[in-house]
């Protein structure tokens, strides 16, 4: 059974993240034929990026940190992704930044999709992502759900975040049929190739 991890893209104190990454890591539990995981950033306290080797050096030692290693080892343990992300500023967090660039070889070959929300819906976040992804040989996935403002504000203004959610439900499915589409694909080609 394939093992899909939600990964929280924020940390900050008051967010949003954890709403909408517990919405898509429930539609995905909902499956029988996945196995899902919910990687909270706030559980994965990494130093920003300080090593004199990048992770995609060949041959390099292992990185020294603990929760770097387990990081590594909860992506390397993961098929497939569903970033659930914001967009500070036109792009990602800094800290879900810094999560992917601690990683290289474990990322490849696996399928990542992406639930976002922000000042344009997240769009401007999710394309950079995209283009990190194609760099780290993940096949981002076509189908998103981008959260509009309103469910946002909802949020903070003490309304009901979940009903906004329910109405995205379809296109949770599509973006969760589309994900464990190319799931099972990759997988199968990276077993072939092993």
């Amino acid at each position: 059974m394939p093992v899909i991890s939600v990964i929280v893209g924020s940390t900050r104190e008051g967010r949003f993240s954890e709403k909408p990454a517990k919405w898509i890591f429930d539609h995905l539990g909902k499956r029988e034929d996945i196995d899902a995981r919910l990687l909270d950033l706030r559980e994965f306290p990494m130093p920003f990026f300080d090593q004199a080797m990048p992770p995609a050096t060949p041959g390099r030692p292992p990185f020294q940190n603990e929760v770097v290693q387990r990081w590594t080892a909860a992506i390397a343990a993961s098929d497939g992704f569903v970033v659930a992300t914001p967009e500070y500023n036109y792009g990602p967090p800094a800290v879900l930044k810094n999560a992917i660039d601690w990683v290289f070889p474990e990322w490849h070959r696996k399928p990542m999709a992406f639930v976002s929300w922000g000042s344009a819906a997240g769009v401007r976040s999710v394309q950079q992502l995209r283009e990190m992804a194609a760099e780290l040989q993940l096949a981002p996935v076509k189908s998103a759900v981008h959260i509009p403002v309103s469910t946002l504000t909802a949020h903070f203004m003490g309304g009901d975040v979940e009903a906004g959610l329910a109405e995205l439900d379809p296109l949770a499915g599509a973006l969760i049929d589309d994900l464990l589409w190319w799931t099972n694909a990759l997988s199968s080609a990276r077993a072939a190739t092993a």
